[in-house]
């Protein structure tokens, strides 16, 4: 009588098969992770791309219409040089003309730019503004730009550029005004900068 034969996986066979799977499924979930990982970096870059994009603009168009009067106390222009922790974080606070609105509001604006730090540590841009006519201290105030390397404002006078600027020691604007904002990119700092031209050169 012949032995039956008997097809099947021996003990050492289920362990090694076992162990090889465990190791594909690490290598595959420890990929996917690395690859959501990437993925979450990239979004977060190309976020902080964008609202330094909206930052510079808006900062841009505000710099081109500021106003400027000789004794008006409102239309005052000041740059401050100041630094956190040596990065550059300076304040410019000025008055321009604002896009139309509803409501009981002017057409000029008194807007101010400033760099803080955080809670964490990081620097946080802040714009604040309010309406230059109304009889009211109160500023609307909103983060701007968060987690960037410094914000800078330059004031050309013909000459040379310079961090400091105040139409109560020097009745004019300058003639131009550089602006520049520095973010991380990986490893690296990046300085992305625009130049203004105010329009309105005041009286």
């Amino acid at each position: 009588m012949r032995a039956v034969s008997r097809s099947g996986f021996t003990l050492i066979e289920l362990l090694v098969g076992m162990a090889l799977a465990a190791v594909i499924m690490a290598g595959a979930y420890t990929a996917y992770f690395a690859l959501q990982r990437a993925q979450d970096s990239a979004t977060v870059a190309m976020e902080q791309q964008r609202m330094l994009r909206a930052s510079l603009d808006l900062i841009r168009r505000e710099l081109t219409s500021l106003r400027f009067s000789k004794g008006q106390a409102t239309q005052r222009f000041l740059v401050e040089d100041r630094d956190i922790f040596g990065k550059p974080a300076s304040a410019v606070s000025f008055a321009t003309l604002a896009p139309p609105q509803e409501g009981a509001v002017s057409d000029q604006l008194l807007v101010q730019y400033r760099t803080s730090e955080a809670d964490d540590g990081s620097l946080l841009l802040s714009r604040s503004s309010r309406d230059r006519f109304l009889a009211t201290d109160v500023r609307s105030n909103y983060p701007l730009l968060e987690r960037h390397e410094g914000f800078l404002v330059e004031c050309f006078d013909g000459s040379a550029w310079r961090k400091n600027w105040d139409t109560d020691l020097t009745p004019a604007l300058p003639q131009q005004l550089r602006v520049t904002i520095s973010i991380r990119d990986g490893a690296r700092t990046i300085s992305h900068r625009v130049l203004v031209k105010p329009r309105i050169t005041g009286s």
